[in-house]
């Protein structure tokens, strides 16, 4: 009741303590003018301008909405109004002095003194406030820290850092006490923020963590590169704390640093990806206002493809998928984003002809994004023919209607780099699906395009998420081999990036994404463990179970036969191959499709091989050999860049 009184009368109370401030104001400026001995001339002049003085104020004051705000929130914002209201009032006195109480030799020097202690005293009180609020003055009085809070050590004394801590002050149910900061920079070091010292640098971290018994660490440095992030990381592992971060700049809403923007360290800050640059112009000029479908809507890719086409205005958006609940989620998703675009929602398989005929003859897609696929290796070598019939006849059956529709400009296909020197099941399937798109290119109407990259970070049913639930179990980590190294971007990176290629593909061409460096999968497994604060071998055991039929040590995102262009977009690559069709390229791709229900699963890799001349999968072993694969796998794997700069 107390509360809702206060709240309901909260202006003329704010007033009120405005106008005690500037009496109090007023009157010590008169008695510091005169050392506390006021002459009884002098005395009479603060009597009687009183009550003008007071009125000017209150209603400068009150222009500058200086009544309005919550004092427990007061910011540099609010003391500069202050000092203006404050300026603007004395000039007012100074003003009015002249002219009403001329008689009495009003000095000037009076205006000036009020105005000091006016600014002293109302930004003063308001930042008492804030103080006492943010347990800034209680911890004056009192031992720091409280018992039970979770001693914190900042790692980064910027702007982010700074933030984190007046979010930790402002909250003490969080029951979070900072013992100090850790920085780089020599110009930081000894210095103090909010009261908290620089302890010292990064590779202090140990040391200090163990003299102030901390049990978390904070990494508050958004803007820090994947490297850099690293090393601090490391470091920071070295100790038994827990570790925390804030989020990059890209990732946090409007930028801001708060306490709820902490979580644990995910892999992807450690491997760390240069933010997407892309041409939007390009981008809105093929998707703004069309027709846009695309098909695996409700996988990892299909998904985060749709997320990022709404940046671009569709007129409308056609998700397929054959999994009912993926679609319902994101039927969920894209509603709460309130877009302009019409989106439609189907449920239907690519296999199915006459399912796909009904949804491209009732919506006539103008642009295409072909995301639907199996892509799990090991169990496409074990049900070949399914990989034949999603893969290839899937491809075949959409890009088929593109061109009998009329209506589509541009199919984009996803593909992989397990389609390169394929030996698998998977990869094959991909590499047929995109020669049989390619091959439309050299007739159709439509443009078809493919784009090949490597893994992405956290899809479903790779290898991260994989690792999380095993460490989450208590172990073993499994790992195929010791020296397996993969190709990573993350998810919203490659739909971008897919985006892009879309907008400069003419037709025919294969897009290479820049995947960076490589990175080994044991290497993954360890950092996963020790970023959940446990020890590799120790806490979990990694164990190592062979590589699987189907599995390569390293993957290639290219041909031999295959020349590497750059093109406008640095992270987008073309590769200009001219591809070779025998005669009876088609008849023989028909006929797997024909028989990959009825063929055994040799019969099926032996088909397969005759239109993927390099794919070994066929072969008695699908495996290579270790001593093979170690031998491969110790030569320096190249990055996309590395090849084109050998080349030339």
């Amino acid at each position: 009741m107390a509360n809702h009184l206060l709240l309901q009368y909260r202006r003329p109370l704010i007033i009120l303590t405005h106008g005690i401030i500037f009496a109090a104001s007023y009157s010590l400026a008169f008695a510091l003018r005169f050392d506390f001995l006021i002459p009884a001339s002098y005395l009479e002049l603060l009597l009687i301008s009183f009550p003008v003085v007071l009125l000017i104020k209150i209603v400068i004051f009150d222009y500058f909405d200086l009544y309005q705000g919550w004092w427990r929130y007061s910011s540099m914002k609010d003391l500069m109004l202050i000092i203006k209201a404050s300026v603007i009032s004395a000039l007012g006195v100074m003003a009015t002095g002249h002219l009403l109480f001329a008689e009495y030799h009003f000095p000037r020097s009076i205006s000036i003194v009020d105005m000091v202690f006016t600014v002293a005293l109302v930004g003063g009180s308001r930042f008492v406030v804030r103080a006492l609020r943010e347990r800034q003055v209680t911890g004056f009085f009192s031992a720091p820290g409280s018992a039970g809070a979770v001693k914190v050590l900042i790692l980064g004394a910027g702007d982010a850092g700074e933030t984190l801590v007046r979010e930790i002050l402002k909250y003490p149910e969080m029951r979070y006490e900072v013992v100090g900061f850790l920085d780089d920079s020599p110009y930081k070091q000894k210095t103090r923020i909010h009261g908290y010292p620089v302890l010292g640098t990064m590779a202090d971290v140990a040391a200090v963590a163990e003299r102030f018994e901390v049990a978390e660490l904070f990494i508050a440095m958004p803007s820090i590169s994947s490297s850099m992030m690293k090393r601090v990381v490391e470091l920071c592992e070295a100790t038994a704390c827990k570790i925390k971060t804030i989020p990059g700049l890209d990732r946090l809403i409007d930028g801001r640093v708060t306490v709820s923007a902490l979580r644990e360290v995910q892999i992807d800050d450690l491997l760390g990806r240069e933010p997407v640059v892309l041409d939007k112009t390009a981008i809105v000029h093929y998707l703004n206002g069309k027709r846009v479908l695309v098909t695996g809507a409700a996988g990892s890719i299909g998904s985060e493809i749709c997320r990022q086409l709404l940046e671009f205005n569709p007129g409308e958006l056609i998700l397929v998928d054959q999994w009912e609940n993926g679609i319902f989620d994101m039927g969920n998703e894209l509603k709460a984003r309130r877009t302009g675009a019409a989106i439609s929602y189907f449920i239907g398989d690519i296999c199915d002809r006459d399912r796909m005929r009904v949804i491209f003859e009732r919506k006539r897609p103008e642009v295409v994004f072909h995301a639907a696929a199996y892509k799990h290796v090991p169990l496409m070598e074990h049900n070949p023919g399914e990989a034949v019939k999603n893969n290839i006849l899937g491809t075949r059956t959409l890009a088929d209607l593109c061109e009998a529709t009329g209506t589509v400009e541009r199919f984009v296909m996803i593909s992989t780099d397990k389609a390169v020197n394929p030996t698998s099941v998977m990869g094959a399937t991909k590499r047929i699906a995109g020669r049989y798109v390619q091959f439309l290119s050299r007739t159709g109407r439509t443009k078809f395009i493919t784009v090949r990259f490597g893994n992405v970070l956290g899809s479903t049913g790779s290898v991260i998420p994989l690792f999380k639930k095993q460490i989450a179990a208590g172990g073993p980590v499994t790992v195929t081999h010791p020296d397996m190294i993969r190709y990573f971007m993350t998810i919203p990176e490659a739909s971008q990036l897919v985006l892009q290629a879309g907008a400069m593909g003419k037709g025919g061409e294969i897009f290479v994404l820049d995947m960076g460096e490589p990175v080994r999968i044991l290497d993954l497994a360890v950092s996963l463990i020790k970023l959940s604060g446990l020890r590799p071998d120790d806490d979990i055991k990694i164990e190592f179970t062979g590589m699987r039929p189907g599995e390569k040590l390293f993957e290639e995102l290219c041909l031999d036969c295959e020349e590497m262009v750059p093109t406008p977009h640095p992270k987008v690559f073309v590769h200009n191959a001219a591809e070779s069709y025998p005669d009876d390229f088609i008849a023989r791709m028909n006929e797997i499709v024909a028989k990959a229900d009825t063929s055994r699963d040799d019969e099926i890799r032996a088909m397969i091989a005759v239109l993927v001349p390099e794919y070994n999968g066929h072969l008695s072993t699908n495996v290579i050999k270790l001593d093979e694969a170690r031998t491969s796998v110790s030569q320096p794997r190249k990055t996309i860049r590395g090849e084109i700069k050998e080349k030339n």
